[in-house]
């Protein structure tokens, strides 16, 4: 009897790709210590989205969610997914970035890196390889499994076999799309065990619903481990379910040993936090089922969806999917996994909405053709790399894409100053520089605070120390709520913290907030439909909702000002949407003669943000 193990991802994969990451910490300590009792393989708690949707969404620190998963569930290792030298991220990081944040991951909790890449490029692993090995913990090469001419069985084979020499401990055949068959699991784990002889782990997503029954044709064949998620998070984008296999399996020779009581107790708990939050359940429609034509994947899914209602153009979905097979075969067939699942899928978007195929183009995507996030598995489109490179090069396949990134930790310390208070800070820092400086400096505070406690049993005040987790709540209060004090008596004692300006000598000054008289306000402008203009001006649109950027960094000059002449095919601006800085270049020669949108400012599909003279009318 081959006992299979069983790794949940609830917590992780399974909320990421249903519920958009949007689960807080606070929703999961609870449930932790009986899912300690589970006996799985491992918890996979951390990485893909979940390191950035705390800092962007729920205001949490990822290193004390990591900590606090691991205090709850000390009997369990803890797994987390790495994009190879993406890191958590969705672009390449130095190497000491990649080995600082390997070595912090193991020792907040991490006992299980996954690594994988979204091109299969090994290059772009060896990096977590030898950071991981270093650690001391588990070195899991996961490959991206897809489907296209290029992608064959013995590519897969020799894509292991690099991993393997790279150190690893097992091999996950990672299968986001929900693309395996049963029939195609089987061969390939047979393949895998034979050839490469490690543990293989088999993660697939619910999708179109062949997933129960790859695992049971991989356990079949070999596989040690299969990953599933608490029914009331499984299925549809997600995993399968763990009460499913765990049910499946009994009285067989893979029988996985988990208590289907406890596991349901488990999952009784998540079905009322799903009913609080009126969260979705996991469903596959027709739409998941043509997977196996369209090839997206899960997380890949519910991004679309999200991104088309976003730009008001839901109903474009179905035009959106049939185009997404056609930009992957024109890239070199790429895995649809992140971050290059966010690129073709943005460009078909935009594709889609603009009506002009490769009109607008995501710096990400000129990055990809050019060969900055690795190899492509296959050929490209001449045309479509002449479009977006121009006269540039393509980076020379004999160069590393990861070896050009030299950002050194000290570069990061020196830039984060005093917001940075420990080697994590400075890590998120690197990784996420603007969300970073968001947070710490929201919640930048010393560890230990002076303040005056009033002791009304001896009626006297004294100066102590005390531990900040004790009171910064009543800071937050005071700051976010706009009122003047707030007390607190407990065992006679009583601690008042004090707004500045207050009466009375202050307990304790939240930082000072500037308060300035408000300016007159602007008079409205003229809406630019109203405003009368040279019938030669022609306007330049936003083709998406999005965050319109007149530069391309914030210290850098605008592309275009009023007045500059411009060339056919010139950047103009920067549109910001689905995560991607999509440049939006002239059609043709003129001259800017207006510039409609200010720096940063939100702008919906349509909005006007150059007037435009084209050279052909000028003199005319």
């Amino acid at each position: 009897m081959r006992t299979l193990h069983i790794m949940d991802t609830t917590i992780r994969d399974a909320q990421q790709s249903l519920w958009a990451t949007r689960m807080q910490i606070g929703d999961m300590l609870p449930i932790l210590p009986k899912m300690d009792k589970v006996g799985y393989w491992a918890i996979e708690a951390w990485g893909g989205a979940t390191f950035d949707t705390c800092l962007r969404f729920l205001d949490e620190n990822p290193w004390e969610r990591l900590r606090a998963i691991k205090k709850h569930c000390p009997n369990t290792p803890l797994s987390m997914l790495v994009r190879g030298q993406n890191l958590v991220g969705y672009h390449h990081y130095s190497q000491e970035i990649v080995n600082r944040f390997i070595k912090a991951a193991h020792r907040n909790g991490i006992d299980v890196f996954r690594v994988f890449d979204a091109l299969n490029d090994i290059r772009n692993v060896v990096d977590s390889a030898q950071a991981i090995k270093e650690a001391g913990a588990h070195f899991e090469g996961a490959l991206s499994y897809t489907m296209s001419p290029v992608h064959t069985l013995d590519s897969f084979i020799e894509y292991g076999i690099q991993l393997k020499e790279l150190g690893a401990d097992s091999i996950c055949v990672k299968d986001m799309a929900g693309m395996l068959t049963p029939y195609r699991t089987e061969r390939l784990v047979k393949a895998f065990r034979e050839q490469i002889g490690l543990p293989i782990h088999v993660h697939c997503h619910y999708v179109g619903g062949m997933a129960p029954a790859n695992y049971i044709k991989a356990a079949e064949a070999g596989a040690a481990i299969v990953d599933t998620a608490s029914a009331p998070l499984a299925f549809g984008n997600s995993q399968p379910a763990v009460e499913m296999i765990v049910a499946a399996l009994k009285e067989s020779g893979y029988d996985t040993g988990l208590d289907l009581d406890l596991l349901f107790e488990i999952s009784a708990y998540w079905e009322g936090m799903r009913e609080r939050g009126h969260y979705k359940r996991g469903v596959s429609s027709l739409i998941h089922m043509q997977v196996y034509s369209h090839q997206v994947p899960g997380g890949m899914m519910s991004n679309l969806v999200s991104q088309l209602e976003i730009q008001k153009a839901g109903d474009r979905l179905g035009d959106v999917m049939e185009e997404i097979p056609r930009v992957r075969t024109e890239v070199g067939y790429p895995p649809l996994v992140t971050p290059l699942s966010q690129i073709v899928g943005t460009q078909a978007v935009l594709n889609v909405l603009t009506g002009k195929r490769w009109s607008v183009i995501s710096t990400e995507m000129k990055d990809y053709i050019g060969g900055y996030y690795g190899k492509a598995p296959g050929p490209m489109a001449p045309d479509i790399v002449k479009k977006v490179l121009g006269s540039n090069e393509p980076l020379s396949p004999d160069i590393a894409p990861g070896s050009l990134v030299t950002t050194t930790y000290a570069e990061v310390e020196a830039e984060a100053g005093d917001l940075a208070q420990s080697e994590e800070d400075v890590i998120m820092w690197a990784l996420f520089p603007n969300e970073a400086r968001t947070y710490l400096s929201k919640h930048r505070t010393s560890e230990k605070t002076s303040f005056l406690l009033e002791e009304e049993s001896l009626g006297t005040k004294e100066e102590q120390t005390v531990d900040i987790n004790q009171i910064k709540e009543l800071i937050r209060v005071v700051e976010e709520s706009g009122i003047g004090e707030v007390t607190v008596e407990e065992a006679g004692s009583k601690v008042t913290v004090r707004a500045p300006g207050q009466m009375g000598m202050p307990v304790m000054a939240a930082p000072p907030v500037a308060v300035t008289e408000a300016p007159p306000a602007p008079k409205p402008a003229a809406p630019a439909d109203t405003i009368e203009r040279p019938a030669t001006w022609l306007p330049i649109k936003a083709p998406m909702v999005g965050t319109f950027y007149a530069a391309p960094a914030p210290d850098a000059p605008p592309y275009v000002v009023v007045g500059d002449e411009v060339v056919a095919g010139a950047p103009l601006c920067i549109v910001e949407a689905m995560k991607l800085m999509n440049e939006i270049t002239s059609d043709q020669m003129g001259t800017i003669r207006e510039v409609c949108v200010e720096n940063a400012m939100p702008v919906e599909y349509g909005t006007v943000l150059f007037y435009f003279e084209p050279v052909t009318e000028l003199g005319a």
